[in-house]
């Protein structure tokens, strides 16, 4: 019974036999009906007023007893009088039998009772053994006599009986087919579900391109297109899932952050290449907690004492600074563990450092001439007589720590900018080569100056551009204005852009002091001078180089320097071309 088969089955056997019970009760119900409302036709059209006249006639003569038993007697094939219908001929006041078409004996009924009373009397109960009807003879207003009908239901027990014989027949036959038709329809029910099941089976056993042949259009099929749609989609799922954990892999494999998993007994449970350079412990021996953080200080079991599920910690391990990130994992003791993010902070540190740096540098270039400018200010305000002259050299020297200042500020600002990706570029199509002797006419007489030699060679080929003019040559006066600065009375620098296949090479070229090599690699820090002493008596801030190097980078180029200290130095920036030899 447990089957959905035989379940359906049980359900429409149990339905036919309630139809059938129902119909059946309903059926016989009627048949008492039928044949109660049969005997009160009968009866009302034997015992009219006619006949209740005559009847009361007789009733009145003498012998009036014998003489109505035989006028009632005229009328028994009318009554349907028989075996078990029969009348009799009451006495008015007592009830006794008088006569009637047999000898039982009458027992006072309700119907009796009431055609004592002088009222017609019948059983108005369907459900009753007997159906009677007893009519009262009235005469001077007293009963005299009562014609009493009584009918044993033989007649319609017989019916009930023969009609209950063929419904019973008839519910046994319909359950054979109700049976037969069960089993058909309850198997073309659980067919189909069996092979979903069978089908669901294979999906958990990992036969992901199971696929159910749909046999009809009904919701069966509709269920079975469905179980063929999650399978799909579950392939796909599970496709998907495998896609991503590769990438987690992949991910874990190749992340600059290193990861490691321990279980709750200290097992090392997974670990990426990361991890192993930076707390540097051997794959093969270092296989728990303790072996790999060792000199941490930080105990595994306080660490599933955490308030919360995550913890911060610094470490130093070596020249590194690392900051390592605990978080827990899983939910059951015996499935959970502790997860390690290692961040090697040894960069951030430094740029840490590089901002200060930074800012003291900042704070001392501004310091300086404003100290200078208040000094000299204080002075004049002190000294309201002092000589003109000295007034001109005072306000002179404010005049020129005030644009330096500018200068600072204006730097600091384009490199701000730069920094955000918020700088104004207004790029456009413009002639390199009127650029590169722009930037020369604005250095030639600083050049002439400081009695240098400069000249220009700019190859007859040289494309136009696409990009910033103005900051372009903003880098090429920089880069000027640099060899000019650092360079001795009398030398010489030499200003070129050449053409090549795939590039534009401008090339600003002296014989000045040159660059130690120690401070080479540090040019292109903000803020950074080799010799700060006569940098700021020059008027130079320190953030030339770079800014000249974000100008250049956003425009795909580079900048290269080469230098020999006491023998001069190169800078060369490089711009690039497109595939049709034009430059970007």
């Amino acid at each position: 019974m447990r089957s959905l088969q035989m379940k359906l089955v049980l359900v429409l056997v149990l339905l036919i036999v309630s139809v059938m019970a129902i119909v059946g009760t309903f059926m016989l119900n009627q048949v008492s009906v039928y044949y109660f409302n049969d005997f009160t036709e009968q009866m009302n059209s034997v015992f009219n007023a006619e006949v209740f006249a005559m009847l009361k006639t007789e009733a009145q003569a003498e012998g009036g007893a014998e003489r109505l038993n035989t006028a009632v007697e005229a009328y028994s094939q009318a009554m349907r009088i028989s075996s078990y219908r029969n009348y009799y001929i009451l006495d008015g006041k007592t009830g006794a039998s008088l006569f009637g078409s047999n000898d039982d004996e009458v027992i006072r009924t309700p119907a009796v009772i009431s055609a004592l009373g002088g009222k017609i009397g019948q059983e108005k109960r369907v459900s009753s053994g007997y159906i009677d009807r007893a009519n009262p003879i009235v005469v001077d207003g007293e009963v005299k006599y009562i014609v009493y009908v009584k009918d044993t239901k033989q007649d319609q027990q017989s019916l009930t009986a023969s009609m209950f014989t063929i419904i019973l027949r008839t519910m046994m036959f319909a359950l054979l087919i109700a049976v037969f038709l069960s089993f058909l329809f309850a198997k073309t029910i659980t067919t189909p579900i069996e092979n979903i099941t069978k089908g669901a089976k294979k999906l958990s056993m990992g036969e992901l391109d199971t696929t159910l042949a749909v046999s009809s259009n009904d919701e069966i099929g509709t269920l079975t297109e469905a179980f063929n749609d999650m399978a799909s989609a579950l392939n796909t799922t599970l496709a998907k899932v495998e896609d991503e954990r590769n990438k987690l892999d992949t991910m874990f494999l190749y992340m600059t952050d290193g990861v490691t998993a321990f279980s709750r007994s200290g097992e090392l449970v997974h670990h990426n290449p990361a991890a192993v350079e930076m707390l540097g412990f051997d794959e093969k021996t270092d296989k728990t907690y303790d072996a790999i953080f060792k000199d941490s200080g930080i105990e595994l079991s306080s660490l599933f004492e955490m308030e919360g599920s995550f913890e911060e910690y610094s470490l130093t391990h070596g020249e590194k600074t690392l900051k390592v990130s605990f978080a827990l994992f899983g939910n059951e003791a015996e499935d959970s563990g502790v997860i390690a993010i290692i961040h090697d902070f040894t960069a951030q540190q430094k740029l840490e450092n590089s901002r200060r740096e930074f800012v003291a540098n900042v704070s001392h270039e501004l310091r300086t001439p404003l100290t200078n400018v208040k000094s000299y200010t204080e002075t004049l305000a002190e000294s309201p007589d002092a000589p003109d002259e000295m007034k001109k050299q005072f306000f002179g020297v404010i005049l020129n720590e005030t644009d330096r200042m500018t200068r600072i500020v204006k730097d600091l600002l384009t490199l701000s900018r730069l920094d955000s990706a918020k700088m104004d570029w207004k790029n456009e199509t413009f002639s390199l080569k009127k650029s590169v002797e722009n930037a020369y006419r604005a250095m030639e007489m600083e050049a002439r100056r400081n009695g240098h030699k400069l000249t220009m060679s700019v190859d007859a080929s040289l494309p136009s551009f696409f990009g910033d003019r103005e900051r372009i040559e903003q880098v090429f006066i920089n880069l000027l204005s640099n060899a000019v600065k650092y360079t001795p009375e009398g030398g010489r620098i030499d200003f070129s852009a050449e053409n090549y296949d795939s590039f534009i090479k401008i090339t600003v070229k002296d014989n000045g002091i040159g660059i130690p090599e120690k401070d080479m690699p540090r040019l292109f820090e903000r803020f950074y001078r080799v010799d700060k002493a006569r940098s700021r008596e020059m008027g130079g801030t320190g953030l030339g180089l770079a800014i000249a190097k974000e100008i250049v980078e956003h425009h795909g180029g580079e900048i290269r320097l080469e230098s020999k200290y006491g023998s001069g130095t190169t800078v060369s920036v490089i711009l690039p071309k497109d595939e049709a030899g034009e430059a970007i």
